[in-house]
């Protein structure tokens, strides 16, 4: 008789509880409710609820969201990304005139593990033409109260620049300091060493103060949004021209959780495609992998994207907020760990 062929791998043992869920079924119900909540605020928006592709034939350029690579085999080891967000696939849409729209969908991004950080999250995403990042500030404000309506008492909104954020923090102008400047107010400010960052990189500095000094501060009692980032972090937004030029991108915290980042989106195909070639090349020289520029993308905007403002929210961080969770794995059916 031949030998039975043994399982690839080796089954757990019966007394481990890895198959249990990592949310409770209070957390569920909540997530049902909330869901149930959000299409009713968009099916009277006249707001369509749409579907994009989870697997992409072109990943993220940006250097700071690490994508998860799926090789086809039977396409000739062609390579597809798990999305990001699906930003890419619902501006082609908006392009092709669809009108106003939303998505519920699952989000990845690899190595993204921790407190507030699963690599796969739900994310919801909406686009309103005609709107700019003000108003869409709005929407969103509208919208969360409506989620968070009897279950957490809110104070009135605010509404503060990235600029007002750091001179009242921390007493200096982000868009003209050097990076001198805020390695020294990181210091000042009892921020913990960092390893391996140079003086010159501005942007990562900022982004330490940010984090370590003003965030845990934001959003106490109230939705906090904070708008008008500086120039070289617009990511996909518009440059709004002045002294100092701003981008019209926005921020949403709330008990200093980040939950949602929008933009008065990018218009022009070419200056799109100048961000992507500069991301590649930052990719390049940090050793990371190289990605495909996304060209359907590009085609999009230039077949004509209409004027409208977009904005990408964390559904699974919403929720820690709501129910005062600590950790993101409590609000989620199955966290990275247990999947």
């Amino acid at each position: 008789m031949a030998e039975a062929t043994k399982p690839p791998f080796s089954q757990p043992p019966a007394s481990n509880e890895d198959w249990r869920p990592s949310a409770s079924p209070e957390a569920l119900r909540l997530r049902a409710e909330l869901l149930s909540r959000l299409r009713g605020y968009f099916a009277e928006q006249g707001v369509l609820e749409v579907e994009t592709p989870l697997l992409a034939s072109a990943g993220v350029t940006d250097p700071h969201i690490p994508s998860f690579t799926v090789v086809d085999t039977d396409s000739s080891q062609r390579h597809r990304y798990l999305n990001t967000s699906p930003e890419f696939a619902m501006k082609r849409l908006l392009a092709a005139g669809i009108g106003p729209i939303y998505q519920i969908c699952k989000a990845f991004r690899r190595g993204e593990i921790g407190r507030h950080h699963n690599p796969e999250f739900t994310l919801l995403e909406w686009y309103r033409p005609g709107f700019d990042h003000h108003r869409l500030m709005r929407d969103v404000d509208s919208l969360v109260k409506v989620l968070m309506a009897g279950k957490v008492e809110l104070g009135e909104s605010q509404f503060i620049t990235y600029h007002e954020c750091f001179q009242q923090s921390l007493g200096i102008d982000p868009h003209t300091a050097t990076a001198k400047n805020l390695r020294v107010c990181a210091q000042e400010n009892a921020v913990p060493e960092v390893c391996g960052l140079a003086d010159d990189e501005r942007d990562a500095w900022l982004d330490i103060l940010m984090s370590h000094c003003i965030q845990p501060h934001l959003g106490q009692g109230h939705l906090c949004f904070v708008y008008h980032y500086p120039e070289s972090q617009a990511a996909l937004a518009r440059i709004q021209p002045g002294n100092p030029p701003v981008a019209e991108r926005f921020e949403l915290f709330h008990e200093g959780v980040e939950l949602a980042n929008g933009f008065h989106e990018l218009q022009h195909a070419d200056e799109q495609r100048q961000r992507f070639e500069a991301e590649l090349v930052q990719r390049r020289a940090e050793g990371q992998e190289p990605m495909i520029i996304d060209e359907r993308l590009l085609s999009a905007l230039h077949s004509g994207l209409p004027d409208c403002a977009g904005v990408a929210l964390g559904m699974d961080r919403l929720q820690m907020v709501l129910t005062k969770e600590n950790r993101i794995k409590d609000v989620l059916a199955f966290d990275y760990l247990r999947s």
